[in-house]
């Protein structure tokens, strides 16, 4: 989906802690991971404080912190309650018995709030059936989300720059998942519900919008296509992850308005030499029909905050550079740039871009797990961004 802020939850239980492993899962995407961690540990494995035993192993209940950092929202905190089934120990045991190497089926709830009063809540799954030929990914919950809205291509049509908004009310995401054979390809069927409520700042001039741009209700269904061949699904150094998604809104299936959402990606990794690996993103988002503001995509990158630019169309490419200056320790550097246009002609949207520079600790050594800290640097304004694996999504 093209629309982050709304679907806060989602993305909270999708990258806390261990339950990224299995909430950005695609083909195969544990099963590295998961086999790699089975092993004993490498006499040569860096010394260090290491977490990569306590969640291999870990099973049950467990508490996991969310730290939010997004500039649309603010500075923010919450936390969410996992319960994992299986471990990825024994994951990576059925591996070694003939099976796949699945990750274990995961169940949250989490809150959050953000010091500009923007609040969340909600559940989810994360769920492996029949030797991981089927997988399921979802969850529902309510946000009370405070943001700000630039207009489409820029334009608000009333001569301001921007307004504040809310957007108050339930969203939902459902999607099942085949592999196709013993392959690294999934197709998916995915549906979308959102029930939001929008509410402009009361001291300026609203937006203008069609009742249509407006609507309350969007209910979509849609289908995609991955394929994923990174050797670890959280701070990769080899492989590619694609993607292809479509999603269509259709009062036949509950919305109000008529219209369409697409993306396709691609994030890969190339080791340069023994220290250095080179991330590289290419992303692409579109909408068509009667699309609500808040539908529209926007550029995503780090130093820009969420919904900063958007109209009909979104590219943004990226680079990234990780050289491992230790076994455990590791500087980062990152550059991207980015064009949101239709409504905006080409020529007039401009191309704004974002540099920075990060650290990052190699966490958990046999999972492939690196955390730290990033500063961005946008057109209009500079951001810190705490990471927990990869920064794409």
């Amino acid at each position: 989906m093209s629309w982050r802020p709304g679907l806060l939850l989602l993305a909270a239980l999708a990258a806390v802690g261990p339950a990224n492993a299995a909430a950005e899962a695609g083909p195969e995407t544990a099963a590295p991971a998961a086999a790699t961690a089975a092993a004993p540990p490498a006499a040569d494995e860096p010394a260090g404080f290491d977490m990569s035993e306590w969640l291999l192993d870990r099973k049950g209940f467990l508490p996991v912190p969310i730290v939010i950092t997004e500039p649309a929202v603010g500075y923010g905190g919450g936390l969410a309650f996992l319960f994992f089934r299986d471990s990825l120990r024994a994951a990576a045991e059925r591996k070694a018995a003939g099976r796949h190497a699945t990750p274990p089926d995961i169940y949250g709830v989490a809150v959050a709030a953000t010091e500009n009063g923007t609040k969340f809540g909600g559940g989810g799954a994360l769920l492996t059936f029949k030797d991981d030929r089927w997988r399921y990914r979802g969850a529902v919950g309510n946000a009370d989300a405070n943001l700000t809205f630039y207009g489409a291509g820029g334009d608000l049509g009333t001569g301001d720059d921007s307004i504040e908004f809310n957007l108050d009310g339930w969203v939902s995401s459902q999607e099942g998942l085949l592999r196709l054979g013993g392959t690294n390809h999934f197709v998916s069927a995915r549906w979308v519900y959102l029930d939001l409520d929008s509410r402009f700042d009361d001291d300026q001039a609203e937006p203008v919008l069609t009742d249509e741009q407006r609507a309350v209700r969007d209910s979509g269904l849609g289908v995609s296509w991955e394929y994923d061949s990174r050797d670890t699904i959280f701070t990769p150094s080899r492989g590619r992850l694609a993607s292809v998604e479509s999603l269509f809104y259709e009062p036949a299936f509950g919305s109000e308005n008529a219209f369409r959402t697409a993306r396709a990606h691609l994030f890969a990794y190339v080791p340069a030499g023994k220290a250095i690996v080179v991330g590289l993103r290419a992303d692409a988002r579109a909408a068509r029909g009667d699309v609500p503001f808040y539908q529209l995509p926007y550029i995503d990158l780090r130093g820009i905050p969420a919904l900063r630019y958007q109209d009909d169309n979104v590219t943004v490419v990226e680079a990234e550079l990780r050289w491992n200056v230790t076994p455990r320790w590791a500087a980062v550097a990152f550059a991207g740039a980015g064009r949101a246009w239709g409504r905006a002609s080409w020529d007039a949207a401009g191309t704004p871009d974002t540099q920075g520079i990060g650290f990052r600790y190699l966490i958990a050594s046999r999972l492939g797990m690196y955390t730290g800290i990033d500063y961005a640097v946008g057109p209009e304004e500079h951001a810190w961004y705490l990471q927990v694996g990869s920064g794409w999504r």
